[in-house]
């Protein structure tokens, strides 16, 4: 599998009296599909996926399935802090008919890197699906170097990376192991243009889910390589990566979601977004029905 272009963290939506909102969730997904996102996540981060119990975890990813039916790629967030629970996971995932996991690096326990290669190798070996490592140490508080991401590069069962963090040095040192074996994509949307047009393969995107055509837009100009034109899209979409960026994810883009019509709110400890950045989510919606409309 030759992962690439703008693949959506799927927000999960939820009912006013907080159950998975089943209806918006085939909505949203609908709207990915004709928006020309190329792969979409189920339970990531943006997903909540701690908020979620097995059975909504199983039911969301099916649901998406049967829905996609084989148009896209479906990848399912199965990375735990314990590599047997990851292994566990992602072989639910595999039974519900995912397509890869996108396995974050193990949150909180801080493993050293021959601990990560140890975890990863595993859950390639035994997960029975093709594995995206994930690194975003802003979350996890584990931070993969570009050394170790090259050793488990070679493991035939591991495709990529989502790199999250934003400095060019990192994405460089990492595009130098880009193959049709191992795709490197950006978990970074403010920073996705120069990846792409540097050679990354495309974006694991949150904006996505309120903006797909606007984030389709800019992968094809830059990875076309019409870098003035990319990065005027880019430019244009700035205001979207800022606010985006005003609390932790996902608490603004499911307030955008919200705006038109996927789903209310979200699962304690997150909290809607707060005044401050709410006074300008009114604004931030029409602007972001401008970008889909250009």
């Amino acid at each position: 599998m030759q992962l690439s272009g703008i693949i959506t963290a799927l927000a999960t939506p939820f009912t006013e009296a907080g159950a998975v909102d089943f209806d918006a969730w085939s909505r949203l997904i609908a709207q990915q599909l004709e928006g020309g996102v190329h792969g979409l996540v189920v339970a990531g981060s943006t997903g909540e996926a701690n908020a979620l119990d097995d059975s909504e975890y199983d039911a969301l990813l099916q649901a998406a399935v049967r829905q996609v039916a084989g148009r896209v790629p479906m990848l399912a967030g199965t990375g735990t802090s314990n590599t047997a629970k990851t292994i566990a996971l992602t072989r639910r995932a595999m039974q519900s008919g995912a397509d890869a996991a996108l396995v974050v690096t193990p949150p909180y326990v801080r493993p050293t890197q021959a601990g990560l290669v140890a975890h990863f190798r595993a859950v390639a070996e035994q997960g029975g699906l093709p594995v995206v490592l994930y690194n975003v140490p802003g979350r996890t508080g584990c931070d993969m170097q570009p050394e170790t991401v090259a050793e488990l590069a070679a493991h035939p069962n591991i495709i990529g990376i989502k790199e999250a963090v934003d400095a060019e040095a990192r994405m460089q040192a990492l595009l130098a192991l880009c193959s049709p074996q191992f795709a490197v994509l950006s978990g970074d949307d403010p920073t996705a243009c120069r990846a792409i047009l540097a050679g990354a393969g495309g974006l694991v995107s949150v904006g996505s889910n309120a903006a797909p055509r606007a984030f389709r837009r800019l992968f094809d100009l830059a990875h076309g390589g019409n870098a003035a034109d990319a990065q005027a899209q880019d430019g244009r979409m700035r205001g979207l990566y800022a606010f985006l960026a005003a609390e932790p994810n996902p608490i603004p883009v499911k307030a955008l979601l919200a705006e038109f019509g996927y789903g209310h709110g979200l699962r304690l400890p997150l909290l809607p977004l707060s005044s401050g950045p709410r006074a300008g989510l009114a604004a931030m919606a029409a602007a972001v029905g401008d970008l889909e409309a250009a």
